[in-house]
């Protein structure tokens, strides 16, 4: 690829499994350029290789031939164009210019190159949006590579939460869940709020108050979480933290591609199937390139239904892909376009009877649920002289429908329907500069307008009869910055500043036909649009006690608009809340570099009028502002190296929560609707030292990875697991206070690699553990205790190949 002024390229070659930077591989690279060959030697190995300058992507480079790690023949290439290589993250690299260039001997045109020798690369952590190395990033941060994520078939997010101890989920079905990490966990049902985790595809959000869409990680770099408050740079909605998935950009030098099949047999359930496609094409050499990537999955079901005399009845069935179009332009300047999409459905939910016989559930109805996500983005990016330059933007439509029993004890057969119909508009603009000390600085500007709509219906299965329904429509200008100074040699201290104009406008739909005028007047007053303005400031200091050792101070602040929610028949406001966290953390040593990592993290979290859901006086979801939290969270990781190929790692996160009684203000305020209920204010005064939904108090993980490449080309992986969640409660008041976890998960997967082919071998739910993930499967009060159990043992077999 040719570039006049320098760009950034990313490149990455699928293959069946990424090699570790200690494994060898055969290597036999023609005499090129730079590009050429870290392009083939990206599809070799399965590595992401970066080469931001352009002058270096053209150096001629010679043969390079024999058996070597990746890391070793990127320092091979690296000596002999005058760069030096910088690690990125468990599968990435970057070649960068080296001012000074060692002279290596060249004999009759075959190249001697001296002994190899890595220096020391870091992590970047480009969720920083400036492109912070992890060494200079103040924050606990963790980065799993995608080709990770895809051993054993692409999944979900549960495949990211399965690795570590930070991330909570609901359990009511794929593409109907709500994610937490950190102890910050709002409510069970999917509702009016704003989501407390920010999801990302590159830049740009993947909803705003809409359930986890559940994208497939497949074809992806890599898979950022960012623990902790991310206001500052991320806004509204990062209350806990944020997942960013990185995606492999199109390459426009060499065509390319992989595909994945796969198998499963869950016991006492159905089977399932999955598969994989990408295709990368290059349409102008070195200038223009489309990849293509398609998924699709049918998950057996495993719950039976004996009062409708079905088995089995929760298949879920995913069908998604994405398409991204790239162009390298003249100067360093890139525009993409990208186009993602996904459909979902659930032929019925995945809860059980707690008391019932196993794997069964007495609800005389279907419940099944089907969730519709599509986005499209378009991304400028380029540098003026030393100053980056990206904007991405992008809209997006997210539809969820639900299906849940509403049947009372004894009573006729009911159903409750719930539609979920988000559409957002979305641009992120900004530049930065970093410097290799780590300081520099950052300016952006965003601007989000999303409109969500939630309708209901309830009644008998066959007539149902519109209930209350509500529309709340936001409008966010923002202005952030952030910048950072080293102090001293080993200080460096940075701070941020975001300023957020929020429109919030809403109505109701669907209202009873006769309403008092003194209602339609309060009505009136509820629905009022009206605007505030929020500043998020961040602070932070990164002290290096030991070239491989640093500790680190934080101060951040989130926070999510209010809106308005469906109590009875009619319609009540709620307000923002708001986070503060101060965390310290300790970290040494770094993942897949260093034979011995490990980071211990505290933090403290002041949560101010905390949003979350009840079962209102008619037994329907509603939602409130509870009152005040307060939340201590330690969080330790750590792994190590046992022997060449072999790692271990183990985490524990423990969280301690409580929300406290409302103040008398802040009771009436929950009472501040056109009906003063008083079960609103009954669950705010219950809520009282209430541990915070959906939390466990302690979280463990242990696990081990083992490489080890075999005579004739072949290796082999072995990655295996074990996950322990600590009981937690439903949500807060009587109806809700269920508890729920204090169960083991586990899983283990090998693939054997063949060259361009790969067999994988995989197992969950080792122990075949029951369990019980979330307590709830409808919110009304069916007389039937509730639980989700666990996917009852699954064993899949896969194949995958590359070409």
């Amino acid at each position: 690829m040719r570039l006049a002024g320098g760009g950034i390229v990313g490149m990455l070659i699928v293959a069946g499994a990424p090699a570790m930077a200690a494994d060898r591989v055969p290597v036999d690279l023609p005499a090129g350029t730079v590009g050429t060959q870290v392009m083939a030697l990206g599809r070799l190995a399965g590595a992401n290789i970066v080469v931001p300058d352009a002058r270096l992507w053209d150096r001629p480079v010679p043969r390079l031939r024999g058996r070597w790690s990746v890391e070793q023949a990127l320092a091979l290439i690296a000596r002999g164009s005058g760069a030096q290589v910088q690690r990125l993250g468990p599968a990435s690299w970057r070649l960068v210019p080296r001012k000074v260039v060692p002279v290596a001997k060249v004999v009759r045109r075959r190249f001697i190159p001296p002994p190899p020798e890595v220096p020391p690369g870091d992590v970047v952590v480009t969720a920083s949006k400036r492109d912070t190395t992890r060494d200079h990033f103040a924050g606990q941060v963790v980065q799993v590579a995608g080709a990770d994520l895809e051993l054993g078939g692409a999944g979900g997010t549960s495949k990211l939460a399965d690795r570590m101890t930070a991330i909570a989920s609901t359990y009511l079905g794929t593409g109907r869940n709500k994610l937490f990490i950190r102890g910050i966990a709002d409510s069970s049902f999917t509702g009016p709020t704003q989501a407390t985790v920010g999801q990302y595809f590159g830049d740009l959000r993947l909803s705003y108050n809409a359930p986890d869409p559940d994208l497939r990680l497949a074809d992806l770099a890599a898979v950022e979480v960012l623990e902790g408050p991310q206001g500052t740079l991320y806004g509204a909605g990062s209350l806990g933290g944020l997942i960013r998935l990185v995606p492999n950009a199109p390459d426009p030098t060499r065509a390319g591609g992989s595909v994945m099949l796969g198998g499963s047999a869950t016991t006492n359930g159905s089977p399932g199937v999955d598969g994989q496609a990408v295709l990368n094409l290059p349409l102008v050499t070195d200038r223009l390139a489309v990849r293509l990537v398609a998924d699709s999955a049918s998950e057996g079901g495993y719950i039976d239904k004996p009062l409708l005399g079905r088995t089995d009845v929760n298949r879920t069935r995913i069908t998604g892909g994405r398409a991204a179009i790239r162009a390298d332009l003249s100067g360093g300047w890139s525009v993409e376009a990208i186009g993602i999409g996904q459909r979902i459905r659930g032929a019925d939910s995945q809860y059980a009877d707690r008391d019932g016989p196993p794997l069964t559930r007495s609800a005389p109805v279907t419940e099944g649920f089907s969730a519709d996500f599509g986005q499209a983005q378009l991304v400028l990016s380029g540098r003026l002289g030393r100053v980056c330059f990206r904007s991405s933007s992008g809209i997006t439509a997210h539809d969820l429908m639900e299906r849940y029993d509403a049947t009372p004890p004894g009573g006729p057969v009911q159903l409750f329907a719930q539609a979920n119909e988000t559409r957002m508009q979305a641009n992120e603009t900004r530049v930065w500069q970093s410097a290799p000390d780590g300081s520099g600085w950052l300016a952006g500007f965003s601007y989000i307008h999303n409109r969500t709509r939630l309708t209901r219906l309830f009644g008998e299965p066959d007539a149902l009869v519109p209930r209350t329904g509500v529309v709340n429509t936001v409008e966010e200008a923002t202005l952030y910055g952030e910048g950072s100074v080293r102090l001293l040699p080993g200080l460096l201290a940075t701070g941020g500043l975001r300023v957020t104009h929020s429109v919030l406008d809403g109505a109701g739909e669907d209202l009873p036909a006769a309403l008092s005028f003194q209602a339609m007047v309060r009505l009136a007053e509820v629905t009022a649009r009206r605007a505030q303005t929020i500043l998020l400031p961040s602070a932070s200091a990164l002290i290096d006690l030991t070239p491989g050792a640093q500790l680190f101070l934080r101060y951040q602040q989130g926070f999510r608009p209010g809106g308005l929610t469906i109590e009875g028949p009619l319609v009540r406001r709620f307000r923002n809340d708001r986070v503060a966290t101060i965390e310290a953390g300790l970290r040494t040593g770094q993942p897949g570099r260093d034979r011995f990592d490990a980071s211990l993290t505290l933090a403290h979290t002041a949560w101010r009028d905390i949003q979350a859901d009840f079962i209102d006086a008619t037994g329907l979801p509603s939602t409130a502002n509870i009152g005040d939290g307060q939340l201590w969270t330690v969080e330790a990781l750590a792994g190590f190296k046992l022997a060449p190929g072999l790692r271990i790692e183990g985490a524990l996160s423990y969280n301690d929560s409580r929300i406290d009684e409302p103040s008398s203000a802040q009771a009436f305020a929950l009472m501040d609707g056109l009906v003063a209920d008083p079960v609103t204010a009954r669950v705010a005064i219950l809520a009282r030292l209430s541990q915070i939904p959906n939390i466990a108090r302690i979280t463990a993980r242990a696990g081990a990875v083992y490489r080890r490449t075999l005579a004739g080309g072949r290796d082999l992986r072995v990655d295996g697991w074990l996950r322990y969640v600590g009981s937690s409660r439903l949500g807060v008041g009587p109806v809700l206070g269920e508890l729920q976890g204090s169960y083991l998960d586990s899983g283990a997967t090998a693939r054997l690699g063949l060259g361009a082919y790969g067999v994988t071998a995989g197992i969950t739910n080792l122990a075949d553990v029951r369990g019980n993930r979330f307590a709830l499967g409808t919110p009304f009060t069916t007389g039937r205790d509730q639980a989700t159990p666990l996917r009852p043992r699954t064993i899949r077999i896969g194949l995958d190949a590359a070409f």
